[in-house]
């Protein structure tokens, strides 16, 4: 049987290994701009696109933007509006 005697440095390092891949794939570690905009609420996207509320609920029930609807809340992936305006402009 093998004994491998760990040192203090080594949970060190180990401790600082994790540390940095949580920070690498954590949500929280990204800008604030980039994190705020990647989903939004419908009034958001009524003002991006100059729609009324039965305009955005009429394209949502014909399939025409996608979204996600959450308990009550209907959030828009912002990625998504950005390419409608592209198109529409």
């Amino acid at each position: 049987m093998n004994v491998e005697l760990i040192t203090k440095e080594d949970l060190e390092q180990f401790k600082t290994d994790i540390i940095n891949e949580i920070r690498r794939y954590s949500p929280f570690n990204r800008k604030k701009d980039e994190q705020a905009k990647q989903w939004i609420k419908s009034f958001e996207v009524r003002k991006l696109l100059g729609i009324s509320p039965g305009t955005l609920q009429n394209m949502r029930l014909k399939g025409t933007i996608p979204y996600k609807k959450i308990g009550g809340l209907i959030f828009y992936r912002y990625e998504d509006i950005v390419e409608m305006m592209n198109t529409k402009a």
